[in-house]
């Protein structure tokens, strides 16, 4: 079976209603990531949709389905691991022929560190690729293949790009995952990691359990939703007796020390609100990310900067302290964008690379026509509604 991706966007239909096979992962330090096919039997009846095509010089049928994402912690691998074997993902690829063991894409870091887990629980073989081709792929083929993908978000107003392929390199991709890495894009396989900062996600994650013992990194951001940063943080006004310091185009909200307050303050950590802690927190991580990233733009004369990674997940305020940043330090100049599918970027490059494994492997991707991707906000198990499935169809030998 070859897969070859076209088609429009939507969510997932009922789980007795697909077969699920395919599948792609991204394990990184915080977050094991997964891109996985489902083919709809339904459709598989149906003469108008499986039609014969000619692709590499071979003859297919069409077989629509959708491709689907969700994700888990890495320290609860397990979890992700029960979720394979209970959908069977993975039953329909090819297998090594050294071992026969199922062969599975898999990139980032965890693809190293639990190949042997993965082996003795699932019978996996995970073929590794390369993180930052991973990563590059996976946001060039959302940007040229999905309708509405990328978007900016400033003062609570989300607007989607539109984007313009013969205009799109290059562009500098910020991937904020447990760390964050600063990638200059000039084209398919064109690439290079230019800068990045170890503050990151698993900075916000990792300070924010030990200040507020919050259990799961979406428990400390909708924390950060209902605090307010000033109660902890020194601001200009707080230096000027409640003014501007309007030569330099400083207003008086402006953050002059992240958590600057803490030390004037005759408090200890238990008189804090965890609310606070968390809001100043974020602000803090966000507000780096948009600075260095509008610095490394500068230096490279890039206007495009999207921001992808988990670290975003759609938050509103995230998005908003980055998208402020960015606007501030360049003056107006550059602007912040972000991507729908953030967090997959990296997995669905890897889901991607079944292209180069040949025309007697299963998947044979192909541009994707443009197409905008709904949700009914519902979504099956394990997989994440805020994250839309992408309805694609495949070519089957």
């Amino acid at each position: 079976m070859d897969l070859g991706i076209t088609g429009a966007g939507g969510n997932s239909d009922a789980q007795s209603d697909s077969q699920i096979s395919h599948l792609a992962l991204d394990i990184g330090g915080t977050l094991a990531k997964l891109v996985y096919f489902s083919g709809n039997k339904k459709l598989l009846k149906n003469d108008e949709v499986q039609n014969s095509v000619k692709a590499s010089g071979r003859s297919h049928s069409i077989l629509q389905g959708k491709l689907h994402f969700t994700k888990f912690e890495t320290s609860k691998i397990d979890d992700c691991l029960a979720f394979i074997k209970r959908k069977q993902l993975g039953s329909h690829h090819p297998k090594d022929l050294g071992n026969d063991r199922i062969v599975v894409k898999a990139t980032g870091g965890g693809a190293f560190k639990f190949a042997d887990l993965f082996r003795e629980k699932l019978d996996f073989c995970l073929d590794k690729e390369d993180e930052m081709d991973c990563l590059v792929a996976g946001a060039n083929f959302l940007l040229k293949a999905v309708d509405q993908e990328a978007f900016t978000y400033i003062g609570g107003q989300k607007e989607f790009v539109q984007i313009n392929q013969d205009d799109l390199y290059p562009f500098l991709l910020v991937n904020i995952g447990s760390g964050v890495s600063m990638i200059k894009v000039d084209g398919n396989g064109k690439f290079e990691r230019v800068s990045g900062t170890s503050l990151g996600g698993g900075t916000f994650w990792g300070l924010g359990k030990l200040l507020t013992k919050c259990n799961s990194f979406d428990e400390l951001l909708e924390l950060s939703h209902q605090g307010n940063n000033r109660v902890v943080d020194m601001l200009v006004g707080d230096i000027y007796g409640g003014i501007d310091y309007s030569k330099m185009g400083l207003s008086s909200t402006a953050i002059a020390s992240s958590f600057g307050k803490t030390i004037s303050a005759n408090k200890v950590l238990e008189n804090y609100r965890t609310e606070d802690l968390a809001r100043s927190l974020l602000r803090m991580i966000s507000n780096n990310i948009g600075q260095i990233a509008y610095l490394t733009a500068l230096r490279f004369g890039l206007k495009r900067i999207f921001f992808g990674g988990f670290f975003i997940r759609g938050h509103a305020y995230t998005m908003d302290t980055i998208s402020v940043a960015v606007h501030y330090w360049s003056k107006g100049d550059a602007r912040a964008m972000f991507l729908r599918h953030e967090g997959f970027l990296g997995a669905l490059g890897a889901f991607l690379n079944y292209n180069k494994q040949g025309p007697d492997n299963f998947i044979l991707m192909q541009q994707v026509p443009k197409h905008k991707p709904e949700s009914d906000g519902t979504a099956p198990e394990g997989e994440d509604s805020e994250y839309a499935s992408i309805d694609c169809s495949v070519y089957v030998d």
